[in-house]
């Protein structure tokens, strides 16, 4: 068994503590904020952010970065996407050169475009990462109901350790050498999201929404094999799955963002509703940038990161999408 630190006590950072301690490794868990830690110790609960669930007695909890990270076999980073950066700098110099670590937060980084692994490995020379992804709502998998996910790295070892830990008779993992496909689908999916969200604000239907998925994964697939990735990949957990659970989901954050945003609210008052991180908004304007770099049309994303940043009305959006230059269905095939 492991001693694994799970770095951020949101709902999904909580949620793979209760699986992780339940695989029988030896789990702490962090949080920034000491009266979050104080009120799980007290409590065994983190009612905020996973309501009615009952934390295992097993997990020990810890405010304090230096004695959370001390001796463990595995760092998971469960931060906000945002946050990757900072915290990575601040526990650079509490562990060893080659701490194996996995990323379970889903953004590319504006200003650097860097996904969640590459902003680890820029700070933390030395580390083994691997990315952890799929359709896996932590509301879903704290109760035990049956998941599927991919864990990716660059290092064979690195991913057969993480599918070993992680698999449970309810969580199974797949693994993958395309790090950099299964990080991009995670993160590009929360943006396609914020759409599906707005279709369902302003009433919309299935029609809207498939077409949506449909169309969303075909622009997420141009630009992560633009960038080097693998196209099976996002026909896979990390890309078709985690999107269509993503766009549908009552329980994405990202969709409901949107949601509010279809209502009429600016992005600022739906994040604000959400009260929780909405990881499309930040990445929206990562996804666009790396559309331009490398030569790739993103419309859905492009429209998104008009309403969200340039006060475009939803509605105009949707006619500027539908009213696009006729096109063939497929890039490559001909009569």
């Amino acid at each position: 068994m492991a001693r694994i630190c799970i770095l951020g006590a949101g709902s999904w950072g909580t949620a793979l503590a209760v699986l992780l301690v339940g695989n029988g490794h030896t789990v702490t868990l962090w949080s920034h904020r000491e009266e979050e830690v104080l009120a799980m110790q007290r409590t065994s609960a983190n009612e905020s952010k996973l309501p009615g669930v009952v934390l295992p007695r097993e997990i020990r909890y810890s405010s304090q970065l230096k004695e959370a990270v001390k001796n463990q076999d595995l760092l998971v980073f469960a931060v906000p996407s945002k946050a990757t950066r900072e915290t990575a700098k601040k526990i650079k110099d509490l562990i060893p050169e080659d701490q194996k670590i996995v990323s379970v937060s889903k953004g590319i980084e504006e200003g650097t475009l860097y996904s969640q692994t590459q902003i680890l490995e820029d700070v933390l020379k030395g580390a083994l990462t691997a990315a952890l992804s799929g359709p896996s709502h932590a509301e879903e998998v704290v109760r035990r109901i049956p998941t599927l996910v991919v864990a990716a790295s660059k290092s064979h070892d690195l991913a057969l350790l993480t599918q070993e830990l992680f698999m449970n008779a309810n969580f199974r993992v797949y693994i993958s050498p395309d790090l950099l496909g299964v990080e991009i689908g995670g993160s590009l999916k929360n943006v396609i999201a914020l759409a599906a969200g707005m279709s369902d604000g302003l009433g919309y239907g299935d029609n809207t929404k498939a077409a949506l998925i449909t169309r969303g994964i075909k622009e997420i697939t141009r630009l992560a094999v633009a960038m080097g990735a693998k196209e099976d990949t996002l026909a896979g957990l990390s890309g078709i799955g985690d999107l269509i659970v993503t766009c549908q989901s009552m329980h994405s954050r990202n969709r409901m963002a949107g949601y509010y945003i279809g209502q009429g609210d600016s992005a600022q008052e739906a994040m604000d509703k959400v009260k929780m991180v909405v990881e499309g908004v930040y990445s929206a304007r990562a996804a666009r940038a790396l559309g331009q770099r490398y030569g790739v049309d993103l419309p859905i994303i492009e429209q998104v990161n008009r309403v969200l940043f340039e006060q475009m009305d939803v509605r105009k959006a949707v006619l500027e999408l539908m009213g696009r230059e006729k096109k063939a269905e497929l890039d490559h095939c001909s009569w």
